[in-house]
């Protein structure tokens, strides 16, 4: 991989051609999301699948207590589920679709973050052949939720 990048790079170079902005690298390799969970929860293990599935680089770390993760100090209680990520300055607490999640760094709304409450039969990881509706919660610092996406 380091052999094909300074190959790009010399050849940028010869051609005289500006390397692409670090923002534009960034949203070509997938938005960075880093995703807390326990070892034994195979419901998170999928979530995470789907997200790479959808072409985010996901970092995943085993952690004993999710209560001791970062960010989830600043998910409401009620609205917590089995994993917590973060992608860019927002929390993502539970099974929240990835392309919720791209539509949420697109908008980047004046939010903490989104929830989906529980472990809803139908959410990505959490497949089902009776899905449920379920609601993708935003959540601000004072408390205030709104309704993000309805699936």
């Amino acid at each position: 991989m380091l052999t094909t990048l300074m190959s790009l790079l010399l050849a940028l170079a010869l051609s005289g051609a500006e390397p692409p902005p670090q923002a534009a690298r960034e949203k070509r390799a997938g938005a960075a999301v880093t995703v807390y969970r326990s070892k034994t929860c195979g419901c998170c293990g999928k979530w995470v699948d789907h997200l790479k599935a959808a072409g985010f680089n996901v970092t995943v770390h085993i952690v004993e207590s999710l209560d001791k993760a970062p960010g989830r100090d600043r998910v409401p209680a009620d609205l917590r589920s089995c994993h917590i990520a973060t992608a860019g300055r927002y929390v993502v607490e539970g099974h929240v679709p990835a392309d919720v999640i791209k539509d949420l760094l697109r908008r980047n709304p004046a939010v903490e973050g989104i929830a989906v409450p529980g472990m809803p039969a139908g959410s990505p990881g959490m497949e089902s052949a009776t899905p449920q509706p379920y609601d993708v919660v935003a959540f601000d610092k004072a408390g205030r939720r709104t309704t993000f996406a309805r699936r």
